[in-house]
């Protein structure tokens, strides 16, 4: 807080209890015995998103090596651990490999229309559709992971279109939470909110997925300064190093 920061706060009666006896807002009560004056405040729904549509020519990835760098993530931890894998390719081209639960992680800057960034994904466990969200800390971008590249684009392109959220999708079975107060928050009330939320975690478990909280494990993938490898809408990033480091050995 500092001088002439907008005077946005509440008064309770204390802090056990924390009934609300006022609200102010600018500096000016809205609430106050009881009664709400409301007639100047005119919400605005903020929400800086202008990322594009894709589509999987933008995702693909050219065969380059037999040694790939491969984010491996753990249940339940933040941190990762940097592995080299031999690709699985297809038509000279590098795509999810199931059988060895490797998948296609893909970030989108939510704020410029750029080409997404791609890397692969260990112990995830998707054996169809894809994950995607806008909840993405600390850049909140689009991240998404999948088990091929029309579900992931899909996917993206569902967050797109409402501009934010947590989707799960595969085919035509969509399960969407749009978040479109900055991409991050809904005003919906807490009881739906739970209930959509606990919808996505029981599709991501009926799609493979192997982790109890897969959208947390997803949120924390492009943070850059959790050791020991993320994805981030640069590329892929050794924390370790403190330095992007290319797909390909």
């Amino acid at each position: 807080l500092k001088k002439n920061d907008w005077a946005d706060f509440i008064v309770v009666n204390n802090l056990k209890d924390f009934i609300i006896l006022q609200t102010y807002i600018k500096g000016k009560p809205l609430i106050k015995n009881e009664a709400l004056k409301n007639e100047e405040l005119k919400p605005v729904l903020l929400n800086n998103f202008n990322a594009g549509y894709i589509n999987p020519e933008d995702i693909k990835v050219e065969f380059v090596s037999d040694s790939m760098n491969v984010i491996e993530a753990f249940d339940g931890e933040l941190t990762t651990k940097k592995i080299s894998v031999k690709p699985f390719v297809k038509n000279n081209l590098v795509v999810s490999d199931l059988d060895n639960d490797i998948l296609k992680l893909v970030v989108v800057n939510r704020y410029q229309n750029q080409k997404p960034k791609v890397g692969f994904l260990k112990n995830f466990g998707l054996k169809k559709g894809a994950l995607a969200s806008s909840i993405a800390h600390d850049s909140h971008n689009i991240i998404a992971v999948g088990a091929n590249d029309d579900d992931i684009c899909a996917a993206i392109n569902s967050l797109v279109e409402n501009k934010g959220g947590i989707v799960a999708q595969n085919g035509n079975d969509i399960s969407l939470l749009p978040l479109p107060v900055g991409g991050l928050m809904s005003y919906e009330g807490l009881e739906i909110i739970a209930e959509k939320y606990k919808g996505l975690n029981k599709k991501a478990w009926e799609f493979g997925c192997k982790f109890n909280a897969p959208f947390m494990t997803l949120s924390f993938l492009s943070l850059l300064v959790i050791p020991e490898i993320k994805l981030g809408d640069r590329g892929l990033f050794d924390v370790n190093k403190f330095e992007f480091i290319p797909l390909f050995n």
